[in-house]
């Protein structure tokens, strides 16, 4: 019971902080965490297919493609700058 309280209000704090962090890769590394953190719940639910497929896709899949997209950002970012 304790856990599971923790588990929420590490979600609530770790959603929280990545919407309203004005470092984008601070947001993505959040956003990765909320995944983890939201496949550990569907575990605790009794869902672990759910939960494989919150932590290979929410997190993993989706985490990479966003910080290679933040990757891309900064590249053209110091290609305009003099």
């Amino acid at each position: 019971m304790i856990f599971d309280l923790l588990l929420v209000a590490a979600l609530l704090v770790s959603a929280v902080l990545a919407l309203s962090t004005p470092d984008l890769f601070r947001a993505v590394v959040l956003f990765i965490v909320f995944g983890l953190l939201m496949a550990l719940a569907w575990a605790r639910l009794n869902a672990p297919d759910i939960a494989l497929a919150e932590a290979a896709i929410g997190a993993g899949l989706t985490g990479a493609l966003l910080l290679d997209a933040l990757g891309h950002l900064h590249r053209k970012r110091r290609e305009r700058s003099p």
